[in-house]
C-alpha cells in the first residue's frame, strides 16, 4: 500500500476527490515533526511512500527532510503552472486538476542506493551547471522531465533519481533547445 506525503489538508482533500480510498500523511507545513518523521520511517518498512509535495520552497524543503530521513521513499511532481490557485497567486496540490493529480502519480520515481548515473562535473559539461544559461537550461529540462524547478545540486539528485546518464540528457537537451 502506498502511503502520499502532503503538506496540508486541502491537499489531501484534493487527492481524496481523485482517490477517495488514498492513504495521507499531512506535514503540516515545512517543518516537519520528529513525530512524522518517525510514523514515516515505521510506515515505510511496510508501504511505499510517496513524497508528493508543492513544486515551491517549501514543499522543496518537506521533500528534502523526508527524502533524508527515509531513503527508500518514491517521489511525484507537479508543475508550477498546472497547480495555481484561479487567481493565480498560490500554488499547490490543493489547486490542481483531476487529471494532473492522475499524471503526476502515475509517474511515480523511486529513490535508490545505486550509484550515481551523471556527475555534477557532466552537468557542468552539458552547460547545466556553472553558467549564465545554466538556469534556462535546468528549467526547461526539469519542466520536460516533470520534476520540478530545482536548483543545479537537487536537479543532479533528480536526474540521478531518474537513472539518466550524459548521453540521455545530451539527446532531451536537443528537444527542449
Amino acid at each position: 500500500m502506498a502511503i502520499i506525503v502532503v503538506e496540508g489538508l486541502h491537499d489531501e482533500i484534493n487527492i481524496k476527490s481523485v482517490y477517495p480510498n488514498a492513504n495521507c500523511v499531512i506535514t503540516n507545513g515545512s517543518e516537519v515533526s520528529k513525530d512524522t518523521i518517525n510514523l514515516l520511517k515505521e510506515l515505510s518498512k511496510t508501504n511505499e511512500i510517496i513524497v508528493f509535495t508543492d513544486p515551491d520552497s517549501p514543499g522543496e524543503r518537506i521533500r528534502s527532510i523526508i527524502s533524508d530521513a527515509i531513503p527508500n521513499c518514491s517521489h511525484a511532481f507537479l508543475r508550477n503552472y498546472e497547480c495555481r490557485s484561479k487567481n493565480g497567486r498560490k500554488v499547490g496540490i490543493e489547486h490542481a486538476s483531476k487529471d494532473v493529480i492522475i499524471d503526476a502519480l502515475g509517474k511515480i520515481y523511486k529513490q535508490t542506493n545505486e550509484p550515481d548515473t551523471i556527475t555534477n562535473i557532466e552537468l557542468f559539461e552539458l552547460g547545466l551547471n556553472g553558467s549564465k544559461e545554466s538556469r534556462i537550461l535546468r528549467d526547461k529540462l526539469s519542466d520536460y522531465l516533470n520534476i520540478g524547478k530545482p536548483n543545479a545540486k537537487t536537479f543532479l539528485k533528480r536526474v540521478n533519481l531518474l537513472r539518466l546518464t550524459k548521453e540521455d540528457i545530451k539527446e532531451l537537451l536537443c528537444k527542449v533547445k
